[in-house]
């Protein structure tokens, strides 16, 4: 009899650690998700062994474990099933979701003559199809303010965000970032201005005490706070609001890519890069994944390499600033 309780008091203590596990994986992986992702990349000298650990030891070590280390506790707890990665269930929906922000011609805009999916048109649209086709799958196109793109990313909300992103060090720290791509083109970065005010422009020191708009979560925010600290930034969700506060006098600049800034000027006359410039040079632009997913990440990779080799990005960019010129481009 007391054989029987005690088999039965050890099987209901195991379930406890279940549960236990489960629970603690899942608050971690909500935790994480919360803080973007977190320092992220640490996980790499992380072994199999030492991911099959007894639950006991996983509650002992939970302040670093990383989101893939609580999913696979959870998935172990529950039977030891695998957890599907990221890629796998791409490959298996059949479909890719891309984020993207469509206000930055030529990389990403709309051409208004279209609809649905097709009204999303440039550099990253194309390279999305680019990439799915490559991948044997549909591609959908999630368009968002820049600003909601790293949230929708670290959520795993989306699978990509393409939208001209720069490789920075806050962003490597939480998000999955892919080698560089449309490295061809570098034209800088800087500051758009009314033309009948440019000769007032044309040192850092001009912009002391002015007011330039910039989207937050940028690189243009970031280079506007380092270099031009006594400027005012004026947030922005996306270029074309800038752009009419510039055209109507409510800001003094707007902080843009220089490819973008001269794709701008081609619609708007009236519009001009300021004579001062940041001290930039661009790297290319990279693609954006849930921190972890090192699987899709290496495959993107491929991928950016097979379009490299093959100069899509030159065409691509130079149908871009095309369409932008044809259409009038307006954001």
């Amino acid at each position: 009899m007391k054989a029987k309780m005690k088999a039965k008091t050890e099987a209901k203590t195991k379930k406890r650690k279940q549960i236990l596990a489960l629970s603690l994986a899942a608050l971690l992986a909500i935790a994480l998700f919360a803080s973007c992702g977190g320092a992220g990349g640490g996980s790499g000298a992380t072994t199999t062994a030492q991911a099959a650990t007894t639950t006991a030891a996983a509650t002992e070590t939970t302040t670093a474990a990383t989101t893939a280390q609580a999913a696979t506790a959870a998935a172990q707890a529950n039977g030891g099933a695998a957890t599907d990665t990221r890629l796998d269930k791409i490959l298996s929906a059949g479909e890719i979701v891309v984020a993207t922000s469509p206000d930055f011609a030529p990389m990403e805009f709309i051409d208004d003559r279209k609809s649905g999916q097709d009204q999303y048109v440039g550099t990253d649209p194309w390279f999305a199809k680019y990439i799915a086709d490559e991948l044997g799958v549909k591609l959908k196109i999630e368009a968002m303010d820049f600003g909601a793109l790293q949230a929708a990313i670290s959520t795993g909300s989306v699978d990509l965000a393409m939208s001209g992103l720069a490789r920075t060090d806050e962003r490597a720290e939480s998000l999955e970032l892919s080698t560089f791509y449309n490295i061809t083109t570098d034209n800088g970065q800087g500051l758009l201005v009314l033309k009948s005010t440019l000769d007032q422009y044309q040192t850092a020191d001009d912009f002391k005490g002015k007011t330039v708009a910039v989207q937050s979560a940028s690189l243009q925010y970031n280079l506007l706070t380092e270099q031009l600290p006594d400027a005012i930034p004026e947030l922005v969700t996306n270029i074309n609001d800038g752009v009419m506060m510039l055209l109507s006098n409510k800001v003094d600049a707007v902080g843009v890519a220089g490819t973008n800034g001269l794709t701008i000027i081609e619609n708007y006359s009236d519009l001009a890069m300021a004579g001062w410039k940041y001290d930039y040079k661009s790297q290319g632009n990279v693609i954006a994944m849930t921190k972890g997913e090192t699987s899709l990440c290496a495959r993107i990779n491929e991928i950016i390499e097979k379009a490299n080799s093959e100069d899509k990005f030159n065409t691509w960019l130079k149908e871009g600033e095309a369409l932008a010129k044809e259409i009038g481009w307006e954001n």
